[in-house]
């Protein structure tokens, strides 16, 4: 599914992956290709990405850890929307 990951200062990733983990105001949750639409308010945490090839461009890649096969982003707050395979995050 594709992702973008979207900032009050620019894109910071937009590419494919397997799976995404959001902080929800009610704890995370994780979407996989075909999940059903949603739109959620997101709270403080981290984002995971999951995925074969994830690619971060080197001008954010200060922003992301790498951990146990997962690429990480921590956020203050945001919204996500899922729809189509495509995963927006507007995130803090």
């Amino acid at each position: 599914m594709k992702v973008d990951i979207v900032t009050p200062e620019g894109a910071l990733f937009s590419g494919e992956v397997d799976s995404i983990v959001v902080p929800g105001i009610n704890g995370s949750f994780e979407m996989l290709n075909n999940h059903a639409p949603i739109i959620a308010v997101l709270d403080n945490g981290d984002i995971r990405l999951k995925g074969q090839q994830i690619t971060i461009n080197d001008e954010v890649k200060d922003k992301f850890t790498t951990k146990q096969g997962e690429v990480i982003l921590p956020i203050n707050s945001g919204t996500v929307e899922m729809k189509n395979n495509h995963v927006i995050v507007l995130a803090e």
